[in-house]
């Protein structure tokens, strides 16, 4: 039931992405400003593609107010009104996008916890699980057998590399 629940649920994602349309409902009230990444108009923050084709935030009556400002002079514009004229534009900024988000500690958590599991169950194996070794696996044991296939002369090696 799950199943089908989720499956109807994108079912239209999958009639728009299989058409090749995306519509402007998916864009909302945002601007279109460039081609974007892949000819797509989807907001991506991206260090080797700086220019998404849509800006971040929707227009409000105060960002459409800044805009307005901003087609004037810039050196009337306040630090803060750059600013939030840049946040309408772009969620991150460089500096943003390329710090450490700590994204490894929980991998080499991850591993470490796969690797402490794979050593218990070794030892749960080599303890619980597998039955002793035979009397016959022990060094003694071996080296008996090895003099009596050398006495009973079993597997001889020959031809031109047995000679001396």
């Amino acid at each position: 039931m799950a199943g089908r629940l989720f499956a109807s649920r994108l079912q239209p994602i999958i009639q728009i992405q299989s058409r090749g349309l995306f519509t402007m409902d998916r864009v909302g009230n945002r601007d279109v400003v460039g081609f974007g990444y892949n000819g797509e108009p989807t907001y991506l923050d991206r260090v080797d593609f700086p220019c998404p084709a849509i800006r971040w935030k929707e227009n409000t009556p105060d960002v459409m107010a800044l805009r307005e400002k901003e087609k004037g002079d810039w050196k009337k514009l306040s630090i803060e009104e750059k600013r939030a004229l840049y946040r309408a534009s772009f969620r991150q900024t460089f500096s943003e996008m390329q710090a450490p988000t700590g994204e490894w500690k929980g991998i080499i958590g991850l591993s470490l916890i796969v690797m402490s599991a794979g050593v218990w169950l070794y030892i749960y194996f080599k303890l619980v699980a597998y039955p002793p070794l035979p009397e016959s696996f022990s060094l003694e044991r071996r080296l008996a057998q090895l003099d009596r296939m050398k006495k009973l002369d079993m597997n001889p090696i020959d031809g031109l590399c047995a000679r001396k």
